[in-house]
């Protein structure tokens, strides 16, 4: 008799467990781009598809573009920190002086290549920078491709074209290098652009150009001026797609594995190369305008006022407690391994 009425109150117990297993869970993911861009098409909803499938449906995205649920791009980081989304992906940049430490990576002339350049960003988080993201769960890391001057009136060919520029670039970096250069740097999102090269707020953007269709540049400006492709990228962009700690801590064993299994350095390398691929498509829309090559010899003396800017940044986060030097030189150590040589 007591067996069976053991019996009889494991049932309840086992009906939850099972109806636990069963439950569908589905992620608020937010973002600042448009539906349409190559952010989502290429990159999130991939993904979001790619946790579905392998979940048995058991494991859901909601996309909520454009800043759908409210708030503006820097406070994104927050909003999943907070649990206000499940999900977030965000240009860490937007917070400047935030996470200093993966600065390291927005220096000028770091990257190689977006895809190997991802996989070391996160590399570098796990050996060096963990706490810097302690706060959030991180599914990955990675960079887009390499930074374009999209001009209104004329192109860059030589450092002297960026002399009383405004020109909008996304890091405290990178408008550090845009100053040096001799430019006026103007930080501001990506969705805000299209309204600023409108209304003459700046004279050009300094983005990929994978950007290209979310803001229709293509239709602002006239001028699109590359660096040497055989050289590092003028400069890059570290983006997170992080989770609220607290969901994935509630979530049950199998959908965990799932989310495992599609994160960390593997989704890293692939967003990275999902960008690259966003930067093809972009620049197809580019073609009525005029292209120009900032050839090597030029970038010669950009990258003697590129230095500065790195050596501040070393001696910056070193007065702040980290090896700024040792940092840099892991930084760079991992981007090699990491990339096609």
């Amino acid at each position: 008799m007591m067996k069976s009425l053991k019996s009889l109150f494991a049932l309840p117990l086992l009906a939850c467990a099972v109806a636990a297993s069963a439950q569908t869970v589905t992620l608020k993911l937010h973002h600042f781009l448009p539906a349409g861009s190559a952010a989502q098409t290429m990159f999130l909803k991939p993904w979001c598809d790619r946790i579905a499938q392998e979940s048995a449906d058991k494991l859901k995205c909601q996309i909520y573009p454009s800043m759908q649920l409210g708030g503006t791009p820097p406070q994104l980081f927050d909003q999943v920190k907070d649990g206000v989304v499940d999900v977030t992906w965000t240009l860490l940049g937007y917070s400047a002086g935030r996470f200093p430490l993966i600065e390291v990576f927005e220096l000028p002339f770091m990257m190689e290549n977006p895809e190997g350049t991802s996989k070391a960003v996160w590399d570098y988080v796990q050996l060096n920078d963990q706490a810097e993201f302690k706060d959030i769960h991180p599914l990955a890391f990675h960079v887009h491709g390499d930074g374009v001057f999209h001009m209104v009136n004329k192109p860059i060919k030589v450092m002297a074209d960026l002399k009383d520029q405004k020109v909008r670039a996304p890091t405290r970096q990178t408008n550090k290098m845009l100053a040096a250069l001799g430019a006026t740097p103007v930080a501001m999102p990506v969705p805000q652009v299209s309204d600023a090269l409108a209304k003459s707020v700046i004279d050009g953007a300094l983005v990929p150009y994978e950007v290209v269709p979310s803001v229709k540049i293509q239709e602002l400006v006239k001028f699109h001026s590359e660096t040497d492709p055989s050289e590092p990228a003028i400069y890059t962009s570290v983006f997170v797609l992080a989770m609220n700690k607290a969901k994935y801590d509630s979530l049950p064993a199998d959908l965990k594995k799932v989310l495992d299994a599609n994160s960390g350095k593997a989704l890293s390398g692939m967003a990275g190369k999902a960008f690259l691929a966003a930067d093809v498509e972009g620049k197809k829309l580019t073609t009525k305008n005029t292209t120009n090559v900032i050839p090597k010899s030029e970038l010669v003396a950009w990258k003697k006022v590129g230095q500065t800017v790195t050596d501040a940044w070393v001696a910056d986060v070193t007065a702040k407690g980290a090896n700024g030097k040792q940092l840099l030189d892991s930084a760079r150590a991992l981007i090699a391994k990491n990339s096609d040589k």
